[in-house]
């Protein structure tokens, strides 16, 4: 395996944290891995953010001091030496719109399984219904495509354990399975609801 770079994105609440975790995890065993956080860039580097939105209670990033940031994370980690092939995991909501990623991961889920687990974290009504409209329409799948059309895939987690989601996230950045975006279809939820 070359080295690689994995972006794992999608909306709030589908997994992303978790299964970056476990599949850090499980590739470490054979390969140099270095798991790297959105939430962490932006507690390390104020500048980052540009201000918060108190209506749809988030902090607004700068989009290019994130990918310049990151860039430098990789450019180190990268250039380090190692007898193992190096591979590091982007984690979080923006990644997709960082540069040169070997691989996109989009994390989807089922909007009506969404909306339990954004109720579970207390997210407030407008909050909950804007994550559940931008799911059922695959914004992240969407804008990722816009950035890297030939290396965003989707995986629909909805139903599989986090084991399974590393499984198949594996077997994508093996080259042994293809989950375009488009693959996963969650538009008769806006329709119903």
């Amino acid at each position: 395996m070359d080295d690689m770079t994995i972006f794992i994105s999608g909306t709030p609440c589908t997994g992303k944290t978790t299964v970056s975790k476990v599949l850090y995890n499980k590739l470490k065993l054979k390969n140099d891995v270095k798991l790297i956080h959105v939430n962490d860039l932006v507690d390390l580097n104020n500048n980052l953010v540009l201000g918060f939105d108190t209506k749809k209670d988030y902090k607004e990033i700068d989009l290019d001091l994130l990918n310049k940031d990151f860039s430098k994370e990789r450019e180190l980690f990268l250039n380090k030496k190692s007898n193992k092939p190096k591979i590091i995991i982007f984690e979080g909501h923006l990644t997709h719109f960082c540069s040169n990623p070997s691989k996109v991961i989009i994390l989807r889920v089922n909007p009506s399984i969404l909306k339990e687990r954004l109720n579970k974290r207390d997210y407030d009504n407008s909050k909950i219904h804007e994550n559940l409209e931008a799911e059922s329409l695959d914004v992240c799948g969407v804008e990722s495509y816009d950035y890297h059309p030939i290396n965003t895939c989707e995986i629909d987690a909805t139903n599989l354990s986090v084991d399974e989601v590393v499984d198949k996230i594996i077997s994508i950045i093996d080259g042994e399975l293809a989950s375009p975006v488009g693959s996963i279809n969650f538009m008769d939820w806006l329709l119903d609801n």
